[in-house]
This record gives structure tokens, C-alpha cells and sequence, in this order.
């Protein structure tokens, strides 16, 4: 029996987002006869049901967080999402519930205390490109519709089928929207990141180095290895500070270094 082509897209789901949004939300309120605190898994639970309705998939994934404080991406930078909080024993047990709830709706779930859900989604959008171009005599062809808000994930988007759906707010951004939001490719985002910095999760960047600057270097080399590797050639491009920014990228490219690791990810291709 041969293996099945992916002739329908393929959802992968961060569902952190969903449940923490639920969680802190202060529309969604519900508490067992106890009066513990169910928000979370009520909450998730109607993004579920909706995303299940709206999308009707047949090929669907969803990656949950396991490694706070624990990840390998803290030995990396251990200042890395510094600025959040170990849930308590009752979110501790909604997020458990949640994910045994996706199991409840035919849904495989994955977690990982040493890697982080982009890291999941990563590895099995590269198992399905790689499953579909295995496929004798078909050209691959899957979509890819990573279910999530979080910009770390756009680096995934490696055709022009493929989306960012934020589900929210119902909105798609496929390659050339990532192109035009950030002024970079894709794959460059963890550079664009390492560069800039990420204050959301504690990711410092080159002082001096903001947005418009880290486009415009990218826009001149293909990733950060290489804006090293011609660092001399730097002051001679043709943008705004040019001749000053040798200075903080060379003394600052420890910063630059330990950026971009924690904003790649792990499996992504």
C-alpha cells in the first residue's frame, strides 16, 4: 500500500497561543464545582471547534510548549524569555488537559522538554516536504498552513502556497506578505532577529541596529555569516550610517550571535 499524497493542505497549530490567549482573556471565564479555574481549556477548546469547522482538515498537527525554563535554548541565551512565569499547578493542569483534549478530537499532539512547539512545527513541516517529494512520479505539491501569530514560525514558509494563518483574526500572510511586512525573505527572519532583537522574548540584538538597518544590510547580504565575513564592505554600502555600523556590529557580535540561534529553529530545513 503506497503512502498518501498530500493533496490538501497541511495545518500545524501552535496551540500555546490559543490556550494563553484564552487564559488571560477577560471574556472567557469558567471554573469546575470546585471553583477552579477552566478558562484556558474552555477557551481552547472553542478555537478547537471553530478552527475544526472552518478549516475541515484532513492532515493536522498540533505542538504544544513542555520547556519553559528548561529548553536548550536557555544554555544558548539564559536570558532568553526571562520576562515569563512558570504556570501554577492549575494552568500546569489545564495545559495538560489541553492536549489531551486534541487527542479527544483526532488530532496528534506533540510537546518536548528540550525543544520548543516552533521547533515541532519545524521538524514535521520538513518530515512533509520531505514525505511528498518521496512520492515516485508526483511533484510536490503540499500546503503548508502554520496555525499561528508567532513572526518566528514565517521562516517555515518555503513555497508560495504556504501561510501564516493567525486565526483570530482570520488573516493569511503567505511569502510576499512576510517580504513586505519585515523587508526581508523568510528564510532570513532568525538573521532580521538576531540583529534587532526580540523584545518579546528577551532577545537583544546589536544596540544600534533597528529594523530599518537590519533590512537594509539583509537586502545587501544573503545572512548574518555573511555580513561578518564582509564586514570590511560594510561602511561602503549605500544606506543611512553606513560608516558607523562596523563599529556596534564587530564589537557587539556576541550579542548578534546568541540572538539568532534562539530565533532559528531546530528542524525547519
Amino acid at each position: 500500500m503506497s503512502s498518501p499524497q498530500f493533496s490538501r493542505p497541511v495545518y500545524l497549530i501552535d496551540a500555546s497561543i490559543y490556550i494563553f490567549q484564552a487564559h488571560f482573556s477577560p471574556y472567557i471565564e469558567c471554573f469546575d464545582r470546585q471553583g477552579g479555574d477552566l478558562s484556558a481549556v474552555y477557551g481552547f477548546t472553542q478555537f478547537l471547534l471553530q478552527f475544526l469547522r472552518r478549516a475541515q482538515p484532513r492532515y493536522a498537527a498540533v505542538a504544544h510548549d513542555e520547556s519553559l525554563f528548561c529548553g536548550f535554548r536557555h544554555s544558548l541565551c539564559p536570558n532568553y524569555k526571562s520576562n515569563r512565569e512558570l504556570p501554577d499547578d492549575n494552568l500546569a493542569m489545564q495545559l495538560q488537559a489541553c492536549a489531551t483534549l486534541c487527542e479527544i478530537f483526532g488530532l496528534a499532539a506533540f510537546g518536548s522538554k528540550v525543544y520548543e512547539a516552533d521547533d515541532i512545527i519545524g521538524t514535521l513541516s520538513t518530515r512533509v516536504r520531505v514525505h511528498e517529494q518521496s512520492q515516485p512520479g508526483t511533484a510536490s505539491s503540499c500546503q503548508l498552513h502554520i496555525v499561528s501569530k508567532d513572526k518566528d514560525l514565517a521562516q517555515l514558509l518555503k513555497a508560495e502556497e504556504d501561510c501564516l494563518w493567525e486565526f483570530s483574526s482570520n488573516q493569511r500572510r503567505f511569502r510576499e506578505n512576510i517580504k513586505e511586512e519585515f523587508g526581508v525573505s523568510p528564510e532570513q527572519i532568525p538573521d532580521y532577529l538576531g540583529l534587532t532583537g526580540d523584545a518579546v522574548d528577551c532577545i537583544t540584538g546589536v544596540p544600534g541596529v533597528g529594523a530599518v538597518k537590519a533590512r537594509e544590510l539583509l537586502q545587501n547580504f544573503r545572512d548574518m555569516d555573511e555580513i561578518y565575513d564582509n564586514l570590511h564592505t560594510v561602511a561602503q554600502l549605500k544606506l543611512r550610517g553606513a560608516k558607523r555600523l562596523p563599529g556596534p556590529l564587530g564589537g557587539h557580535r556576541g550579542l548578534a550571535g546568541v540572538g539568532r540561534p534562539p530565533a532559528a529553529l531546530v528542524g525547519g530545513g
